[in-house]
C-alpha cells in the first residue's frame, strides 16, 4: 500500500508538473510572440516616419546651400520667428524680437550667426537702423521680418539700402503690412525669397492686421 501511495504521489506531482511547465511555455511563447510583434510594429512605424529636415522644412537642401525657415509677427500678440540651419535665431521664446523690422545677419559662408537686431519703426527712430544696414559687411545673408508695424518710419534711404539687398516689395510696404524677405549684401540680382501681405480691412485676417506670412528654403552659400 506504501508503494503505491508513493506512485500515485510521484504520479501526481509529474502532471502537475508537466501541466504547469505546458502552462508556463505557452506564456513564454505568448510574451516572446507580443514582444516580437511589437518590435516589428515599432520598426514599421519608424521607416514609415517622414525624414525631418533642417528648420522643419518640407525637402532637404542640396549641397552648399543653408536651409532657413521664418515668419512675420501675428498682429502685435507672437513675434516673429527666424531659423538658420536647425538654429533658431529670432523668436518669441528667445525673447529677443520687437515691434518694427526684425533682422538677422549670417555668415554666407559658413551659415553662422553673426547678429540679431530689431528696429521700432512705429515709436522709434530709423537712424539707427539706417547705420546698421550701412555697417553690413560684403557677402552676410541678411533675413527681416516685421512684428506689428515696419514701415511708418521707414524713409527713403532706409528703403533703398534694403532694396540694394535684393529687395522688391520693399519700395511698397506700408503701415502694419506683413513682410519677410531673405537676401545678401552685395547680390547682384532681385531675391527670390520674399512674401508680402497687404494691411487690408476687407481681407485682413486678424482686426487691423493681415495674416502672417511664412516662407522657406535654401539659400547658397557664399563661394570666394
Amino acid at each position: 500500500i506504501g508503494a503505491a501511495k508513493l506512485v500515485v504521489v510521484v504520479a501526481i506531482f509529474l502532471l502537475t508538473f508537466y501541466v504547469i511547465s505546458q502552462v508556463f511555455e505557452i506564456k513564454m511563447d505568448a510574451n516572446l510572440g507580443h514582444i516580437f510583434a511589437r518590435s516589428a510594429l515599432d520598426a514599421a512605424a519608424h521607416s514609415t516616419k517622414p525624414p525631418r529636415y533642417k528648420c522643419g522644412i518640407s525637402k532637404a537642401c542640396p549641397e552648399k546651400h543653408f536651409a532657413f525657415k521664418m515668419a512675420s509677427g501675428a498682429a502685435n500678440v507672437v513675434g516673429p520667428k527666424i531659423c538658420v540651419e536647425d538654429n533658431v535665431l529670432m523668436s518669441g521664446v528667445k525673447n529677443n524680437v520687437g515691434r518694427g523690422i526684425n533682422v538677422a545677419l549670417v555668415n554666407g559662408k559658413t551659415g553662422e550667426p553673426v547678429d540679431t537686431k530689431f528696429f521700432d519703426m512705429w515709436g522709434g527712430d530709423v537712424a539707427p537702423f539706417i547705420e546698421f544696414l550701412k555697417s553690413i559687411q560684403d557677402g552676410t545673408i541678411v533675413l527681416m521680418g516685421t512684428y506689428d508695424d515696419g514701415a511708418t518710419k521707414l524713409n527713403e534711404e532706409a528703403r533703398k539700402l534694403i532694396a540694394e539687398l535684393g529687395s522688391t516689395s520693399i519700395t511698397n510696404l506700408g503701415f502694419r503690412d506683413n513682410w519677410v524677405f531673405c537676401g545678401g549684401k552685395g547680390i547682384k540680382t532681385k531675391s527670390p525669397f520674399e512674401q508680402h501681405i497687404k494691411n487690408n480691412k476687407d481681407t485682413n485676417k486678424y482686426e487691423g492686421w493681415p495674416e502672417v506670412v511664412e516662407m522657406e528654403g535654401c539659400i547658397p552659400q557664399k563661394q570666394d
